[in-house]
């Protein structure tokens, strides 16, 4: 497993960052200064991230765990460690979803973040973020099961994102099991 460091995180990774006050990095210098305005400070144990800008984040994939509600274009001050860098492309199958079907989250985490031999479906990033919103859909909607034959559409939604998360089949194929 490639180790990261402040000279190669930025280059093809996924990350999970988390926020953290502002008070956190008072009286921390910072290290550096994108292009794009994001500011950093580097630790041994990892680096603190201050931008606007979260998600794709050039050829990287990270993702922010707010505080509280989080809206791009107000800057955030959040941290991670270095081992919790892993590389990151856009064909490989690294990413698996996570679905929590009473808060209506729906995450994907890289592979090398498993824990325990959990089996999981994996996609490429593509594939994850096309799941992603049509699980979305799935999760806040109704249109979608206009045509479909169902007793209760919660317990529909739950069949139909399971399938979403843990098999191939397109949404068409997984709806066709429901049709009048």
């Amino acid at each position: 497993m490639k180790k990261y460091n402040k000279t190669n995180f930025h280059s093809h990774t996924f990350c999970i960052w988390k926020e953290v006050p502002f008070s956190v990095i008072q009286d921390l210098k910072i290290n550096y200064t994108s292009q794009s305005g994001s500011q950093y400070i580097f630790t041994e144990e990892g680096l603190y991230r201050i931008s606007n800008h979260w998600g794709r984040v050039a050829n990287c994939h990270w993702r922010l765990i707010p505080l509280t509600e989080f809206k791009n274009q107000n800057s955030t001050v959040a941290f991670t460690k270095w081992i919790d860098f892993y590389s990151n492309d856009d064909t490989s199958k690294l990413f698996f979803i996570k679905v929590d079907t009473v808060t209506q989250e729906v995450n994907f985490f890289h592979k090398q973040s498993l824990e325990n031999n959990e089996k999981v479906l994996l996609r490429n990033a593509k594939e994850t973020a096309k799941i992603i919103r049509t699980i979305k859909d799935v999760l806040t909607q109704e249109d979608w099961a206009k045509y479909l034959q169902y007793d209760d559409i919660e317990a529909l939604r739950s069949e139909v994102v399971n399938e979403l998360t843990n098999t191939n089949k397109s949404f068409l194929e997984i709806k066709k099991k429901y049709l009048f």
